[in-house]
């Protein structure tokens, strides 16, 4: 009876023993997904909100907050990082800009466009501006030609207007001048940087030699300012003030920037003394008769894109850069070959630099660099400088210079035919 009892006793207390050990490695494999979950799920939350695709092999971890709050990326990846920033932000700011001000929902435009005169009237009227943008018959033929499918020529300017409107835009600001001037540069150039004309106007606002020298612009054998976007830019901003001034109306003062004031005050006295661009129409340049109603036009399907269906093409160049002050005599190929970065693109975000040779011997000059190579710049710089004999060897002799820059003209000259 007794070992029967002790037998009894012996299998409750192992039976016990095993279930509480089973319950022990239970319990913390639950605890230890239910931890692993609230850990992961923040990792998760921030990835998702703030990293967008990119163009790169690996995606930046989490940063690493110091004492101070500074992270623990290096200049190089900080650069990565704000490229993708600012990329975004261009996109975005496009894309507001055209939801939250352009916003009228209408039935799209075919390439037979039958909409009514009261609709593309109403669409300008919109577009409040002290810049002012008329409707008529005129008007409708620029704008039948810039938003003509066919051609694709807003379709490209938008996706250029994306790194180029924002630079002007600030500059325009900063002067004090109606933002809707921006349009100016699609009629001149298309946004082009490098067109040039017949006659040798150059740069994205098509400035003359002689004009380019008198409202500051550096114009010599080996810097043309003129090409330079955000100089040219000041420069244009300087001469519509100007004219504004001399007029007291931007249609006037827009119409003297293609034919010149002298021409606008002739066109004035010969029509009685009319007061707007469409009293003395008839008395302007035949070209210039085109070139304020090209303004309204390029200004409304800028404006109203949407509406005929034209989407923008990527544009060809980083929307994110940065800029690099130099002070010695470098030559593009310097950099280019120092950070591994194609020279086509050095001279796309450059083209005031003739001979790609940036002449900083008695002042500074500015280098447009994409983001991502800012900092890398500033690391090699050194590296950078030693190569100045290699690159720029041939241009020492002045007799190089002169091949050089006959070869140059020989190409403008075949550009104009």
């Amino acid at each position: 009876m007794k070992t029967a009892l002790r037998y009894a006793l012996l299998l409750t207390f192992l039976s016990i023993f095993c279930l509480d050990a089973s319950a022990a490695r239970k319990r913390p494999r639950k605890r230890a997904k239910k931890n692993a979950a609230e850990a992961v799920a923040p990792d998760t939350v921030y990835i998702i909100k703030y990293v967008q695709p990119v163009d790169t092999a690996e995606v930046p971890q989490r940063p690493k907050f110091g004492e101070r709050g500074c992270t623990d990326y290096s200049p190089e990846v900080r650069d990565s990082l704000l490229s993708g920033w600012y990329r975004r932000n261009v996109v975005a700011s496009y894309d507001d800009f055209f939801d939250r001000y352009v916003s009228e929902d209408t039935t799209a435009n075919g390439s037979d466009d039958a909409t009514p005169d009261s609709v593309y009237a109403r669409r300008l009227q919109q577009l409040v501006s002290p810049v002012q943008l008329p409707y008529n018959p005129i008007v409708r033929g620029y704008i039948a030609r810039y938003t003509n499918p066919r051609y694709g020529t807003i379709s490209r300017i938008l996706g250029l207007s994306q790194y180029y409107f924002p630079l002007i835009e600030e500059e325009l600001i900063k002067a004090g001048l109606p933002v809707e001037l921006r349009a100016l540069p699609i009629i001149e150039s298309a946004l082009n940087p490098t067109a040039v004309s017949r006659m040798g106007a150059a740069g994205l606002w098509q400035f003359m030699p002689s004009t380019g020298k008198l409202y500051g612009l550096e114009v010599n054998s080996l810097i043309d300012e003129r090409y330079d976007p955000v100089l040219a830019t000041r420069a244009a901003c300087r001469y519509l003030k100007d004219m504004y001034a001399v007029f007291g109306d931007w249609m006037l003062a827009i119409a003297s920037y293609n034919c010149g004031p002298g021409n606008v005050n002739k066109a004035i006295a010969r029509s009685g003394g009319g007061k707007t661009f469409w009293e003395i129409y008839d008395y302007l340049p035949r070209e210039t008769r085109g070139y304020v109603p090209a303004f309204i036009g390029a200004s409304y399907a800028y404006a109203y894109h949407k509406q005929h269906g034209i989407e923008l093409t990527e544009p060809p160049l980083p929307l994110a850069v940065d800029t690099i002050r130099v002070t010695k005599l470098m030559h593009l190929g310097q950099v280019a070959s120092t950070l591994d970065l194609p020279i086509e693109v050095l001279r796309q975000l450059n083209p005031q630099y003739r001979l790609d040779i940036i002449p900083a011997t008695g002042k500074h000059y500015t280098l447009v660099l994409p983001q991502e190579y800012a900092c890398r710049y500033i690391a090699c710089e050194e590296e950078i400088q030693r190569k100045d004999s290699l690159y720029l060897k041939e241009y020492i002799n002045p007799v190089n210079v002169a091949k050089k820059r006959a070869a140059t003209l020989t190409g403008l000259i075949y550009s104009f035919r």
